[in-house]
């Protein structure tokens, strides 16, 4: 879903209670492990890395918090309202937006990074991929299409119900008609990913066998980041497009089928979200 449930899920990466604002304020840490867990770190590695992922974070605490604030604004104005697919599709933008931005920010420390990555350790990224792979063929390729639906329902009723409170019958009833009815493939999804690991594996290669320089692969990397955000006309395009427009539509229809009390805790929702932000931006 999207709309207003992105909005509200981008703020909720960040925010939405004291332990996952502990957590923001120890982001670099948190991403230090993660990474480790990709490439498996060499010492020399370690020290840069993390001071990377602090100037990151320093970053966006400085420049991106306040309009992430600005997006969750937008989103409280609309929230007492009924919202059209266009008001929604228009957050998600805005959503996108400040992810692109965080990417493109980080594309300078991820290219010093990059030229370092030993062969042993692109094996150990494959073999990352090759994993999590495997866990979504389980999760969503091989389970039957009524399952996939169940499975989506749940998360989509559990979003829902965490920003307008409890859904009645009816309103249950929607979101099970609504995800029935969606285009989503799993198998599309599970194609597009493997070709987006293996590209990243070539370039990653590439650079290894011929000592690319950081300032060369920038530009390399930058053009791989941007044809994720920004997919070549075709057959993934179509459907991630399909995809956007079906789920701005969808958030709309539920969201017009609240009742005032559920947009009022939107509202509040929206707003705690704010004071969160700006309490990290404070910091």
């Amino acid at each position: 879903m999207s709309g207003i449930i992105a909005a509200l899920a981008f703020g909720a990466v960040l925010t939405g209670c004291s332990a996952i604002k502990l957590a923001y304020n120890n982001l670099p840490e948190v991403a230090y492990w993660w990474l480790d867990g990709y490439v498996d770190f060499s010492g020399a590695q370690t020290p840069k890395s993390k001071d990377d992922l602090t100037a990151l974070l320093a970053w966006h605490r400085e420049t991106e918090l306040p309009k992430i604030v600005a997006v969750l604004q937008k989103a409280e104005a609309l929230a007492p309202n009924d919202i059209t697919s266009a008001q929604a599709c228009e957050l998600v933008a805005d959503v996108r937006t400040r992810l692109v931005a965080a990417a493109e920010r980080a594309e300078a420390p991820g290219a010093a990074l990059a030229v370092t990555l030993s062969e042993a350790q692109l094996q150990t990224l494959a073999r990352k991929y090759a994993k999590n792979d495997a866990e979504y063929v389980k999760d969503w390729v091989e389970r039957t299409p009524a399952q996939q639906q169940e499975k989506r329902y749940d998360k989509f009723l559990e979003q829902n119900e965490d920003f307008y409170g409890r859904l009645d019958n009816d309103q249950r009833d929607l979101l099970n008609r609504l995800t029935a009815q969606s285009m989503f493939d799993a198998k599309r999804v599970d194609a597009e990913r493997r070709k987006r690991q293996q590209e990243a594996l070539v370039l990653l290669r590439r650079f290894n066998a011929e000592r690319t320089s950081a300032a060369d692969a920038q530009p390399v990397i930058q053009a791989y980041v941007h044809r994720i955000a920004e997919p070549r006309p075709g057959a993934w395009r179509d459907y991630q497009q399909g995809m956007l427009e079906e789920g701005c539509r969808y958030v709309a229809t539920l969201h017009n089928a609240t009742r005032p009390e559920q947009r009022q805790k939107a509202v509040q929702r929206l707003r705690a979200y704010q004071t969160d932000l700006r309490d990290l931006a404070a910091r």
